[in-house]
């Protein structure tokens, strides 16, 4: 099998890459970077360097492979995250109908069952219901939560304010948490079995409250019974302007905030909770958050 990765060699695109070549399989792995290119070929992959916006650089790779791992890339840098978003999307949906794959997982996201309303999670629902108009493609959509990662921002406020927060949090339920190794784990499960038809996987490591989150990373970094704080929108907006996010960044977030605090997003993964959860869980992640806080 010929798949084609996108996302360079990001968390989940690294494993997910490893493991379809130790299975023998022919990967190309799409990067924008072209100090990648090397790392790429030291794999055992085939690299090919440019932009996830040239329609026809993006038209000539998937070509003649057989299956996708697809997912949108994000840069901060970005001022107007939400149109390169839309514009990446249409890209790939012209390329697969121009293509011989058959075989689509897509790194979307809890939230994007709304379509609209969940900030950048708004992108990834379109691109999934434009996925499920191409005729006899095989869909797999991962829906992963909140990424552990997104965590690390709390450490200044926990630092200099002893406070955790955001501009959810003031309900009784959990927020959903997933770890990159998880969702490899689980694409490249998808990717090596070849599925038919069209499926949504959710994916989750743990269910923990804020207030249990502001406590354990708290006491991590040394700074015990740090209290969950809920802020007003504009608190919470002012606040990741203050922390260097551009105004594209911070509007959708305040959204996918607000999407969180009215229980709309994650109300389809309380419908179908997976399973099986992944082993790395909340407390692991406080091990990375207190190193990470160390050698600030």
């Amino acid at each position: 099998m010929n798949y084609i990765i996108t996302g360079s060699l990001g968390h989940v695109s690294l494993p997910v890459t490893k493991n379809l070549i130790e299975a023998g399989h022919e990967v190309t792995v799409i990067s924008s970077n072209p100090d990648k290119k090397h790392e790429i070929e030291a794999l055992g992959a085939k690299a090919e360097i440019g932009s996830v916006t040239d329609a026809d650089f993006i038209k000539s790779t998937f070509k003649n492979a057989d299956a996708a791992y697809l997912m949108i890339p994000s840069s901060f840098s970005l001022t107007d995250y939400e149109n390169f978003q839309l514009e990446v999307a249409t890209i790939y949906l012209q390329a697969l109908q121009d293509s011989n794959i058959k075989h689509v997982v897509l790194l979307s996201s809890l939230g994007a069952h709304l379509r609209e309303g969940a900030g950048p999670i708004d992108a990834l629902g379109y691109l999934e219901e434009k996925l499920l108009a191409i005729p006899d493609l095989n869909l797999v959509f991962l829906r992963p939560s909140y990424f552990f990662s997104n965590l690390f921002s709390l450490g200044g406020l926990i630092q200099n304010a002893g406070i955790a927060g955001n501009n959810f949090g003031d309900t009784d339920e959990k927020l959903v948490l997933t770890d990159t190794d998880h969702i490899a784990e689980v694409a490249t499960e998808q990717l090596l079995n070849l599925f038919t038809g069209k499926s949504v996987i959710n994916i989750a490591n743990d269910e923990r409250h804020p207030n249990e989150i502001a406590a354990i990373l708290g006491n991590a970094i040394g700074k015990a019974n740090t209290p969950w704080v809920t802020f007003t929108d504009e608190q919470a907006y002012q606040g990741m302007l203050g922390a260097g996010l551009n105004e594209s960044f911070a509007s959708l977030y305040l959204e996918m905030g607000q999407a969180l605090k009215n229980g709309k997003m994650q109300e389809e993964y309380w419908k179908n909770r997976p399973t099986r959860l992944g082993s790395y869980k909340l407390e692991d992640f406080a091990k990375e958050f207190a190193a990470a806080f160390a050698e600030a």
